[in-house]
């Protein structure tokens, strides 16, 4: 049944296979479930808002994967993104300072910001804009970019460790 709904055969894959590409992707992106709660609670590690953090960190990355396994049939990891995670710790405070307003009320502007993004980016992805930009990108740069990250990725684990 596993086969016949991930379509394994037809991706020319197996079963052994998907599962070493789901754990090496797991910890590929792992680092997450600790950054995101030191990001977005000034690394207040064992306090009850780090705690539900890394709580909602989890489930929004478990949710994410059953998503993209069982309704999107695509073989893609999802996780709290480092973007929004950094403009909240980093431009929500700047916004409260630089407006005068207490954190709550930087922290209600950012949401708004990332509202009207959100909006924008769905309605460039159901008119199919979003790919027409993608593909207008030099295939040679969309292919460079995952190794990339991951190059970046691994500099950054070995430059914390020194």
């Amino acid at each position: 049944m596993k086969k016949d709904f991930f379509k394994l055969k037809e991706n020319n894959t197996t079963v052994r296979t998907e599962i070493l590409a789901g754990l090496t992707t797991f910890m590929t992106m792992a680092y997450i479930i600790a950054l995101n709660p030191n990001l977005l609670t000034n690394f207040a590690v064992g306090t009850p808002l780090w705690n539900g953090v890394f709580l909602a960190t989890c489930l929004a990355s478990f949710i994410g994967m059953l998503v993209m396994a069982f309704c999107a049939n695509k073989p893609f990891a999802m996780a709290p993104g480092m973007g929004l995670n950094s403009f909240f710790a980093v431009v929500v405070a700047q916004i409260a300072s630089i407006a005068g307003v207490s954190y709550t009320e930087g922290f209600q502007a950012g949401l708004v910001i990332i509202l009207i993004e959100g909006i924008i980016f769905l309605i460039l992805s159901v008119l199919n804009i979003r790919e027409k930009i993608v593909e207008a990108i030099p295939l040679g740069v969309r292919m460079g970019i995952a190794p990339a990250i991951g190059l970046m990725l691994m500099n950054i684990g070995l430059g914390s460790n020194i």
